[in-house]
């Protein structure tokens, strides 16, 4: 089965608007890199610890936890979105993957001033 769709009113100037599978998790866990114990977030799904902006490399599509490489994700620089907000990108120190993921509100804001400067993929 594939993605959900989103218009239901049809496509728009031929594009299909198409949703990713997202599975809600929003739990407490213990930062594997900085070792701090880092709370849910409240109002959306917790991806990466506030303290030293880590994650770990565990979804395929956010939530599923089915991502066998298990690495870590170091933030390696920042986007601007208009929509999201500050977006945190990451590399996986194991297999190379970048992934991004929107700036939570408890997120370390001088970190995130430094990963501003520093957008090296």
């Amino acid at each position: 089965m594939g993605p959900k769709r989103t218009d239901h009113n049809g496509p728009k100037k031929g594009i299909d608007v198409m949703q990713r599978n997202f599975t809600v998790i929003d739990e407490e866990f213990i930062c594997e890199n900085c070792g701090k114990k880092v709370p849910k977030l409240g109002y959306s799904c917790r991806n990466h610890c506030p303290y030293c902006l880590h994650s770990k490399h565990v979804d395929i599509n956010p939530g599923d936890r089915q991502e066998k490489c298990k690495g870590d994700l170091e933030p390696i620089g920042l986007e601007i979105s208009n929509k999201k907000g500050y977006v945190i990108i990451f590399k996986c120190k194991k297999c190379g993957a970048i992934r991004k993921n929107k700036a939570a509100e408890d997120d370390d804001m001088n970190l995130i001033i430094k990963l501003s400067s520093k957008h090296e993929i």
